[in-house]
């Protein structure tokens, strides 16, 4: 199959809501500072809506936002995620088609809403987030697209995605596919409260079908039950051809099974808002894996992309970073 697209991403589709906080705020609705938290039914979630300040909505959800930050950077992108056929679905789909992002999975109808993320920023840029599902999970391997995935250099999975079952099924269908059309696949592990819930099953799918490993050194320490960031660093090297982990001020660690570099954080005067820092991150890095750079250049984009979404309110990229990529010759 021809090749179409850079980097195909499939993962929860999330509308994001995000207003500034405070500690206190977060400590009156016992939302736990700087993680996320689940909830389970809509009028929990119209509670805490109505209590947030004054915000933006924007589309969201950890995939998608690393889809838009390819396509930022230039590259050709695709995304596969459940959206319902109500107002936010719309907003989903109308915001990723027009930044190019090739989007057309078949909406839900008859069930849960559009999933909502939403996202308390403190003064300190730590993001809380409280995440009602939706439908978004409720996507299994019918509705994998696979000359979507056929067609795609890259097929990015988001660990966000990973609770139920037909959900893990439709990953490691993903990866077959990938596999059968000889195209790399990625993971993110998203968050340390995925791999706290999913620990044996992400283990299974990094070791037997993941080319391209993310994660920050929380996760990465807990996926492989260690305290020293080197030795569960080289157990991700030994699974995965490619591995790039996050370090927030001490920059990230980057191997491709040939060499291993410490890349720094890019300096920035303020951070803003830390929502998306990984997703725009992972964005950089598998553009530049694409594209062919080489691997110190593929870190100096992560970084660059990780600057950018932290010095501002929102997941999706504010500048052209195809424009900054260029003015930094990466």
């Amino acid at each position: 199959m021809e090749i179409k697209y850079d980097v195909c991403g499939v993962g929860n589709a999330i509308v994001d809501v995000i207003a500034p906080a405070t500690d206190e705020f977060l400590a009156q609705h016992n939302i736990t500072k700087g993680a996320m938290t689940l909830i389970f039914d809509e009028p929990a979630v119209e509670k805490l809506y109505g209590a947030m300040a004054d915000g933006k909505t924007v589309s969201g959800g950890s995939g998608a936002n690393s889809i838009a930050g390819i396509a930022s950077l230039g590259g050709k992108t695709a995304y596969i995620g459940k959206v319902a056929k109500d107002e936010l679905g719309a907003l989903f789909n109308k915001e990723i088609n027009e930044i190019g992002v090739d989007f057309d999975t078949a909406p839900h109808s008859g069930g849960p809403a559009t999933a909502r993320c939403m996202i308390n920023v403190t003064a300190d840029g730590q993001r809380s987030m409280c995440t009602y599902l939706g439908c978004s999970p409720l996507m299994d391997e019918k509705d994998l697209d696979e000359t979507k995935i056929g067609a795609s250099k890259i097929v990015f999975l988001e660990g966000y995605l990973f609770d139920r079952d037909e959900a893990k099924a439709a990953f490691v269908h993903a990866a077959e596919i990938a596999k059968k059309y000889n195209r790399k696949v990625a993971l993110t592990l998203s968050d340390l409260f995925c791999v706290s819930r999913h620990k044996d099953s992400f283990l299974q799918l990094v070791k037997h079908h993941i080319d391209i490993l993310f994660a920050n050194e929380s996760e990465i320490l807990a996926l492989y039950d260690e305290t020293d960031f080197d030795a569960a660093f080289k157990k991700a090297a030994a699974d995965c051809q490619f591995v790039a982990v996050t370090r927030s001020e001490k920059g990230s660690v980057l191997t491709d099974g040939k060499e291993t570099i410490v890349v720094a954080a890019d300096p920035i005067e303020k951070v803003i808002d830390t929502t998306g820092a990984g997703d725009l991150y992972a964005a950089g890095v598998l553009f530049g894996i694409a594209t062919g750079r080489e691997l110190e250049t593929c870190g100096k984009l992560g970084s660059m992309c990780a600057a950018e979404i932290i010095s501002h309110y929102g997941p999706r990229p504010e500048a052209n970073l195809a424009q900054m990529a260029k003015a930094r010759e990466l």
